[in-house]
């Protein structure tokens, strides 16, 4: 399912019902995955039914799955060509804005 066009709502049930899946996967009832995370079971719900969570909440639910190594490639630039990897590097490096000129 692609999730371009997709509006944030969307976006977070589909990670939600992925979290579920997981679970159900892995054959771990709601209340065990919660304690393995250390969040409350109405978290872990909210999590899985709406995707509605903190960040936290989330990342807690995904490493309590043994899933941490699918969030490596999450935001991480993609370099293609060599004028790429330079403006990549560049707006790693620590930058200060421009004075503003008193004319």
């Amino acid at each position: 399912m692609s999730l371009n066009l997709a509006p944030s709502s969307e976006i977070l049930q589909v990670l939600g019902q992925r979290v579920r899946a997981q679970r159900l996967a892995q054959g771990l009832p709601q209340r065990e995955l919660a304690q393995m995370a250390g969040l409350s079971l109405g978290a872990l719900r909210k999590l899985e039914s709406s995707g509605q969570s903190s960040l936290e909440t989330l990342v807690r639910a995904v490493q309590a799955l043994g899933l941490v190594n699918e969030l490596e490639d999450l935001f991480v630039l993609k370099r293609q060509s060599i004028a790429q990897m330079e403006e990549a590097e560049a707006a790693t490096q620590r930058q200060r804005a421009r004075r503003r000129s008193s004319t």
